[in-house]
């Protein structure tokens, strides 16, 4: 037996009591750290795991939320350029008409002015007309009574003689218009 003992001894292959001391503490400790340890550790990895799913999840939604946001302002935005071009189209429209409508009142009032003018024109003119045929019916009665050496104190007859030496002027006045050339 003491060859047997010599043997088992120095034979690493063959398990001796230590050896199986050892593996069994080894499966003691392993069961209590498959049954206490691990059991929430895994609870805890897989709440650490939803957790990180969810931020994940949160995230997606969020880049979601920020590219709708993004595109709605996008759309917001072109939208208030269309209304800006629109109101200034707008107002370039009123802006027109109202140039028309007061070129068209300052041509109203210019046309009124004008023939407010020519009317006052005309009233002078015919006034003037009055007060040189009376003239010229004076001087011509002063004329005629010293050439005739008599008073010609009748306003009726005053009133044809003037007439017709005005008459006569304008006859007069009228042939030299239509010969200037022929005079020379």
């Amino acid at each position: 037996m003491s060859d047997g003992t010599v043997l088992a001894a120095g034979n690493f292959l063959i398990p001796d009591a230590t050896f199986l001391a050892e593996i069994f503490a080894f499966l003691l400790i392993l069961a209590a750290l498959w049954k206490f340890v691990i059991p929430p550790i895994q609870k805890s990895m897989e709440a650490r795991q939803e957790a990180i799913r969810a931020q994940i999840d949160e995230s997606r939604e969020a880049r979601e939320r920020l590219e709708a946001a993004e595109a709605e302002y996008k759309n917001a935005l072109a939208e208030a350029r269309a209304e800006a071009a629109r109101m200034r189209e707008e107002a370039a429209k009123t802006k027109r008409e109202i140039i028309e409508a007061a070129k068209e009142e300052a041509r109203v009032e210019a046309e009124g002015v004008t023939r407010r003018a020519e009317e006052r024109l005309e009233i002078e003119r015919r006034q003037v007309l009055v007060q040189l045929r009376q003239e010229v019916g004076r001087m011509s009665a002063e004329l005629a009574s010293r050439i005739v050496g008599e008073s010609l104190a009748d306003t009726a007859l005053q009133t044809r003689i003037i007439d017709r030496f005005l008459a006569e002027l304008d006859e007069a006045d009228t042939g030299a218009k239509a010969q200037p050339e022929q005079v020379r």
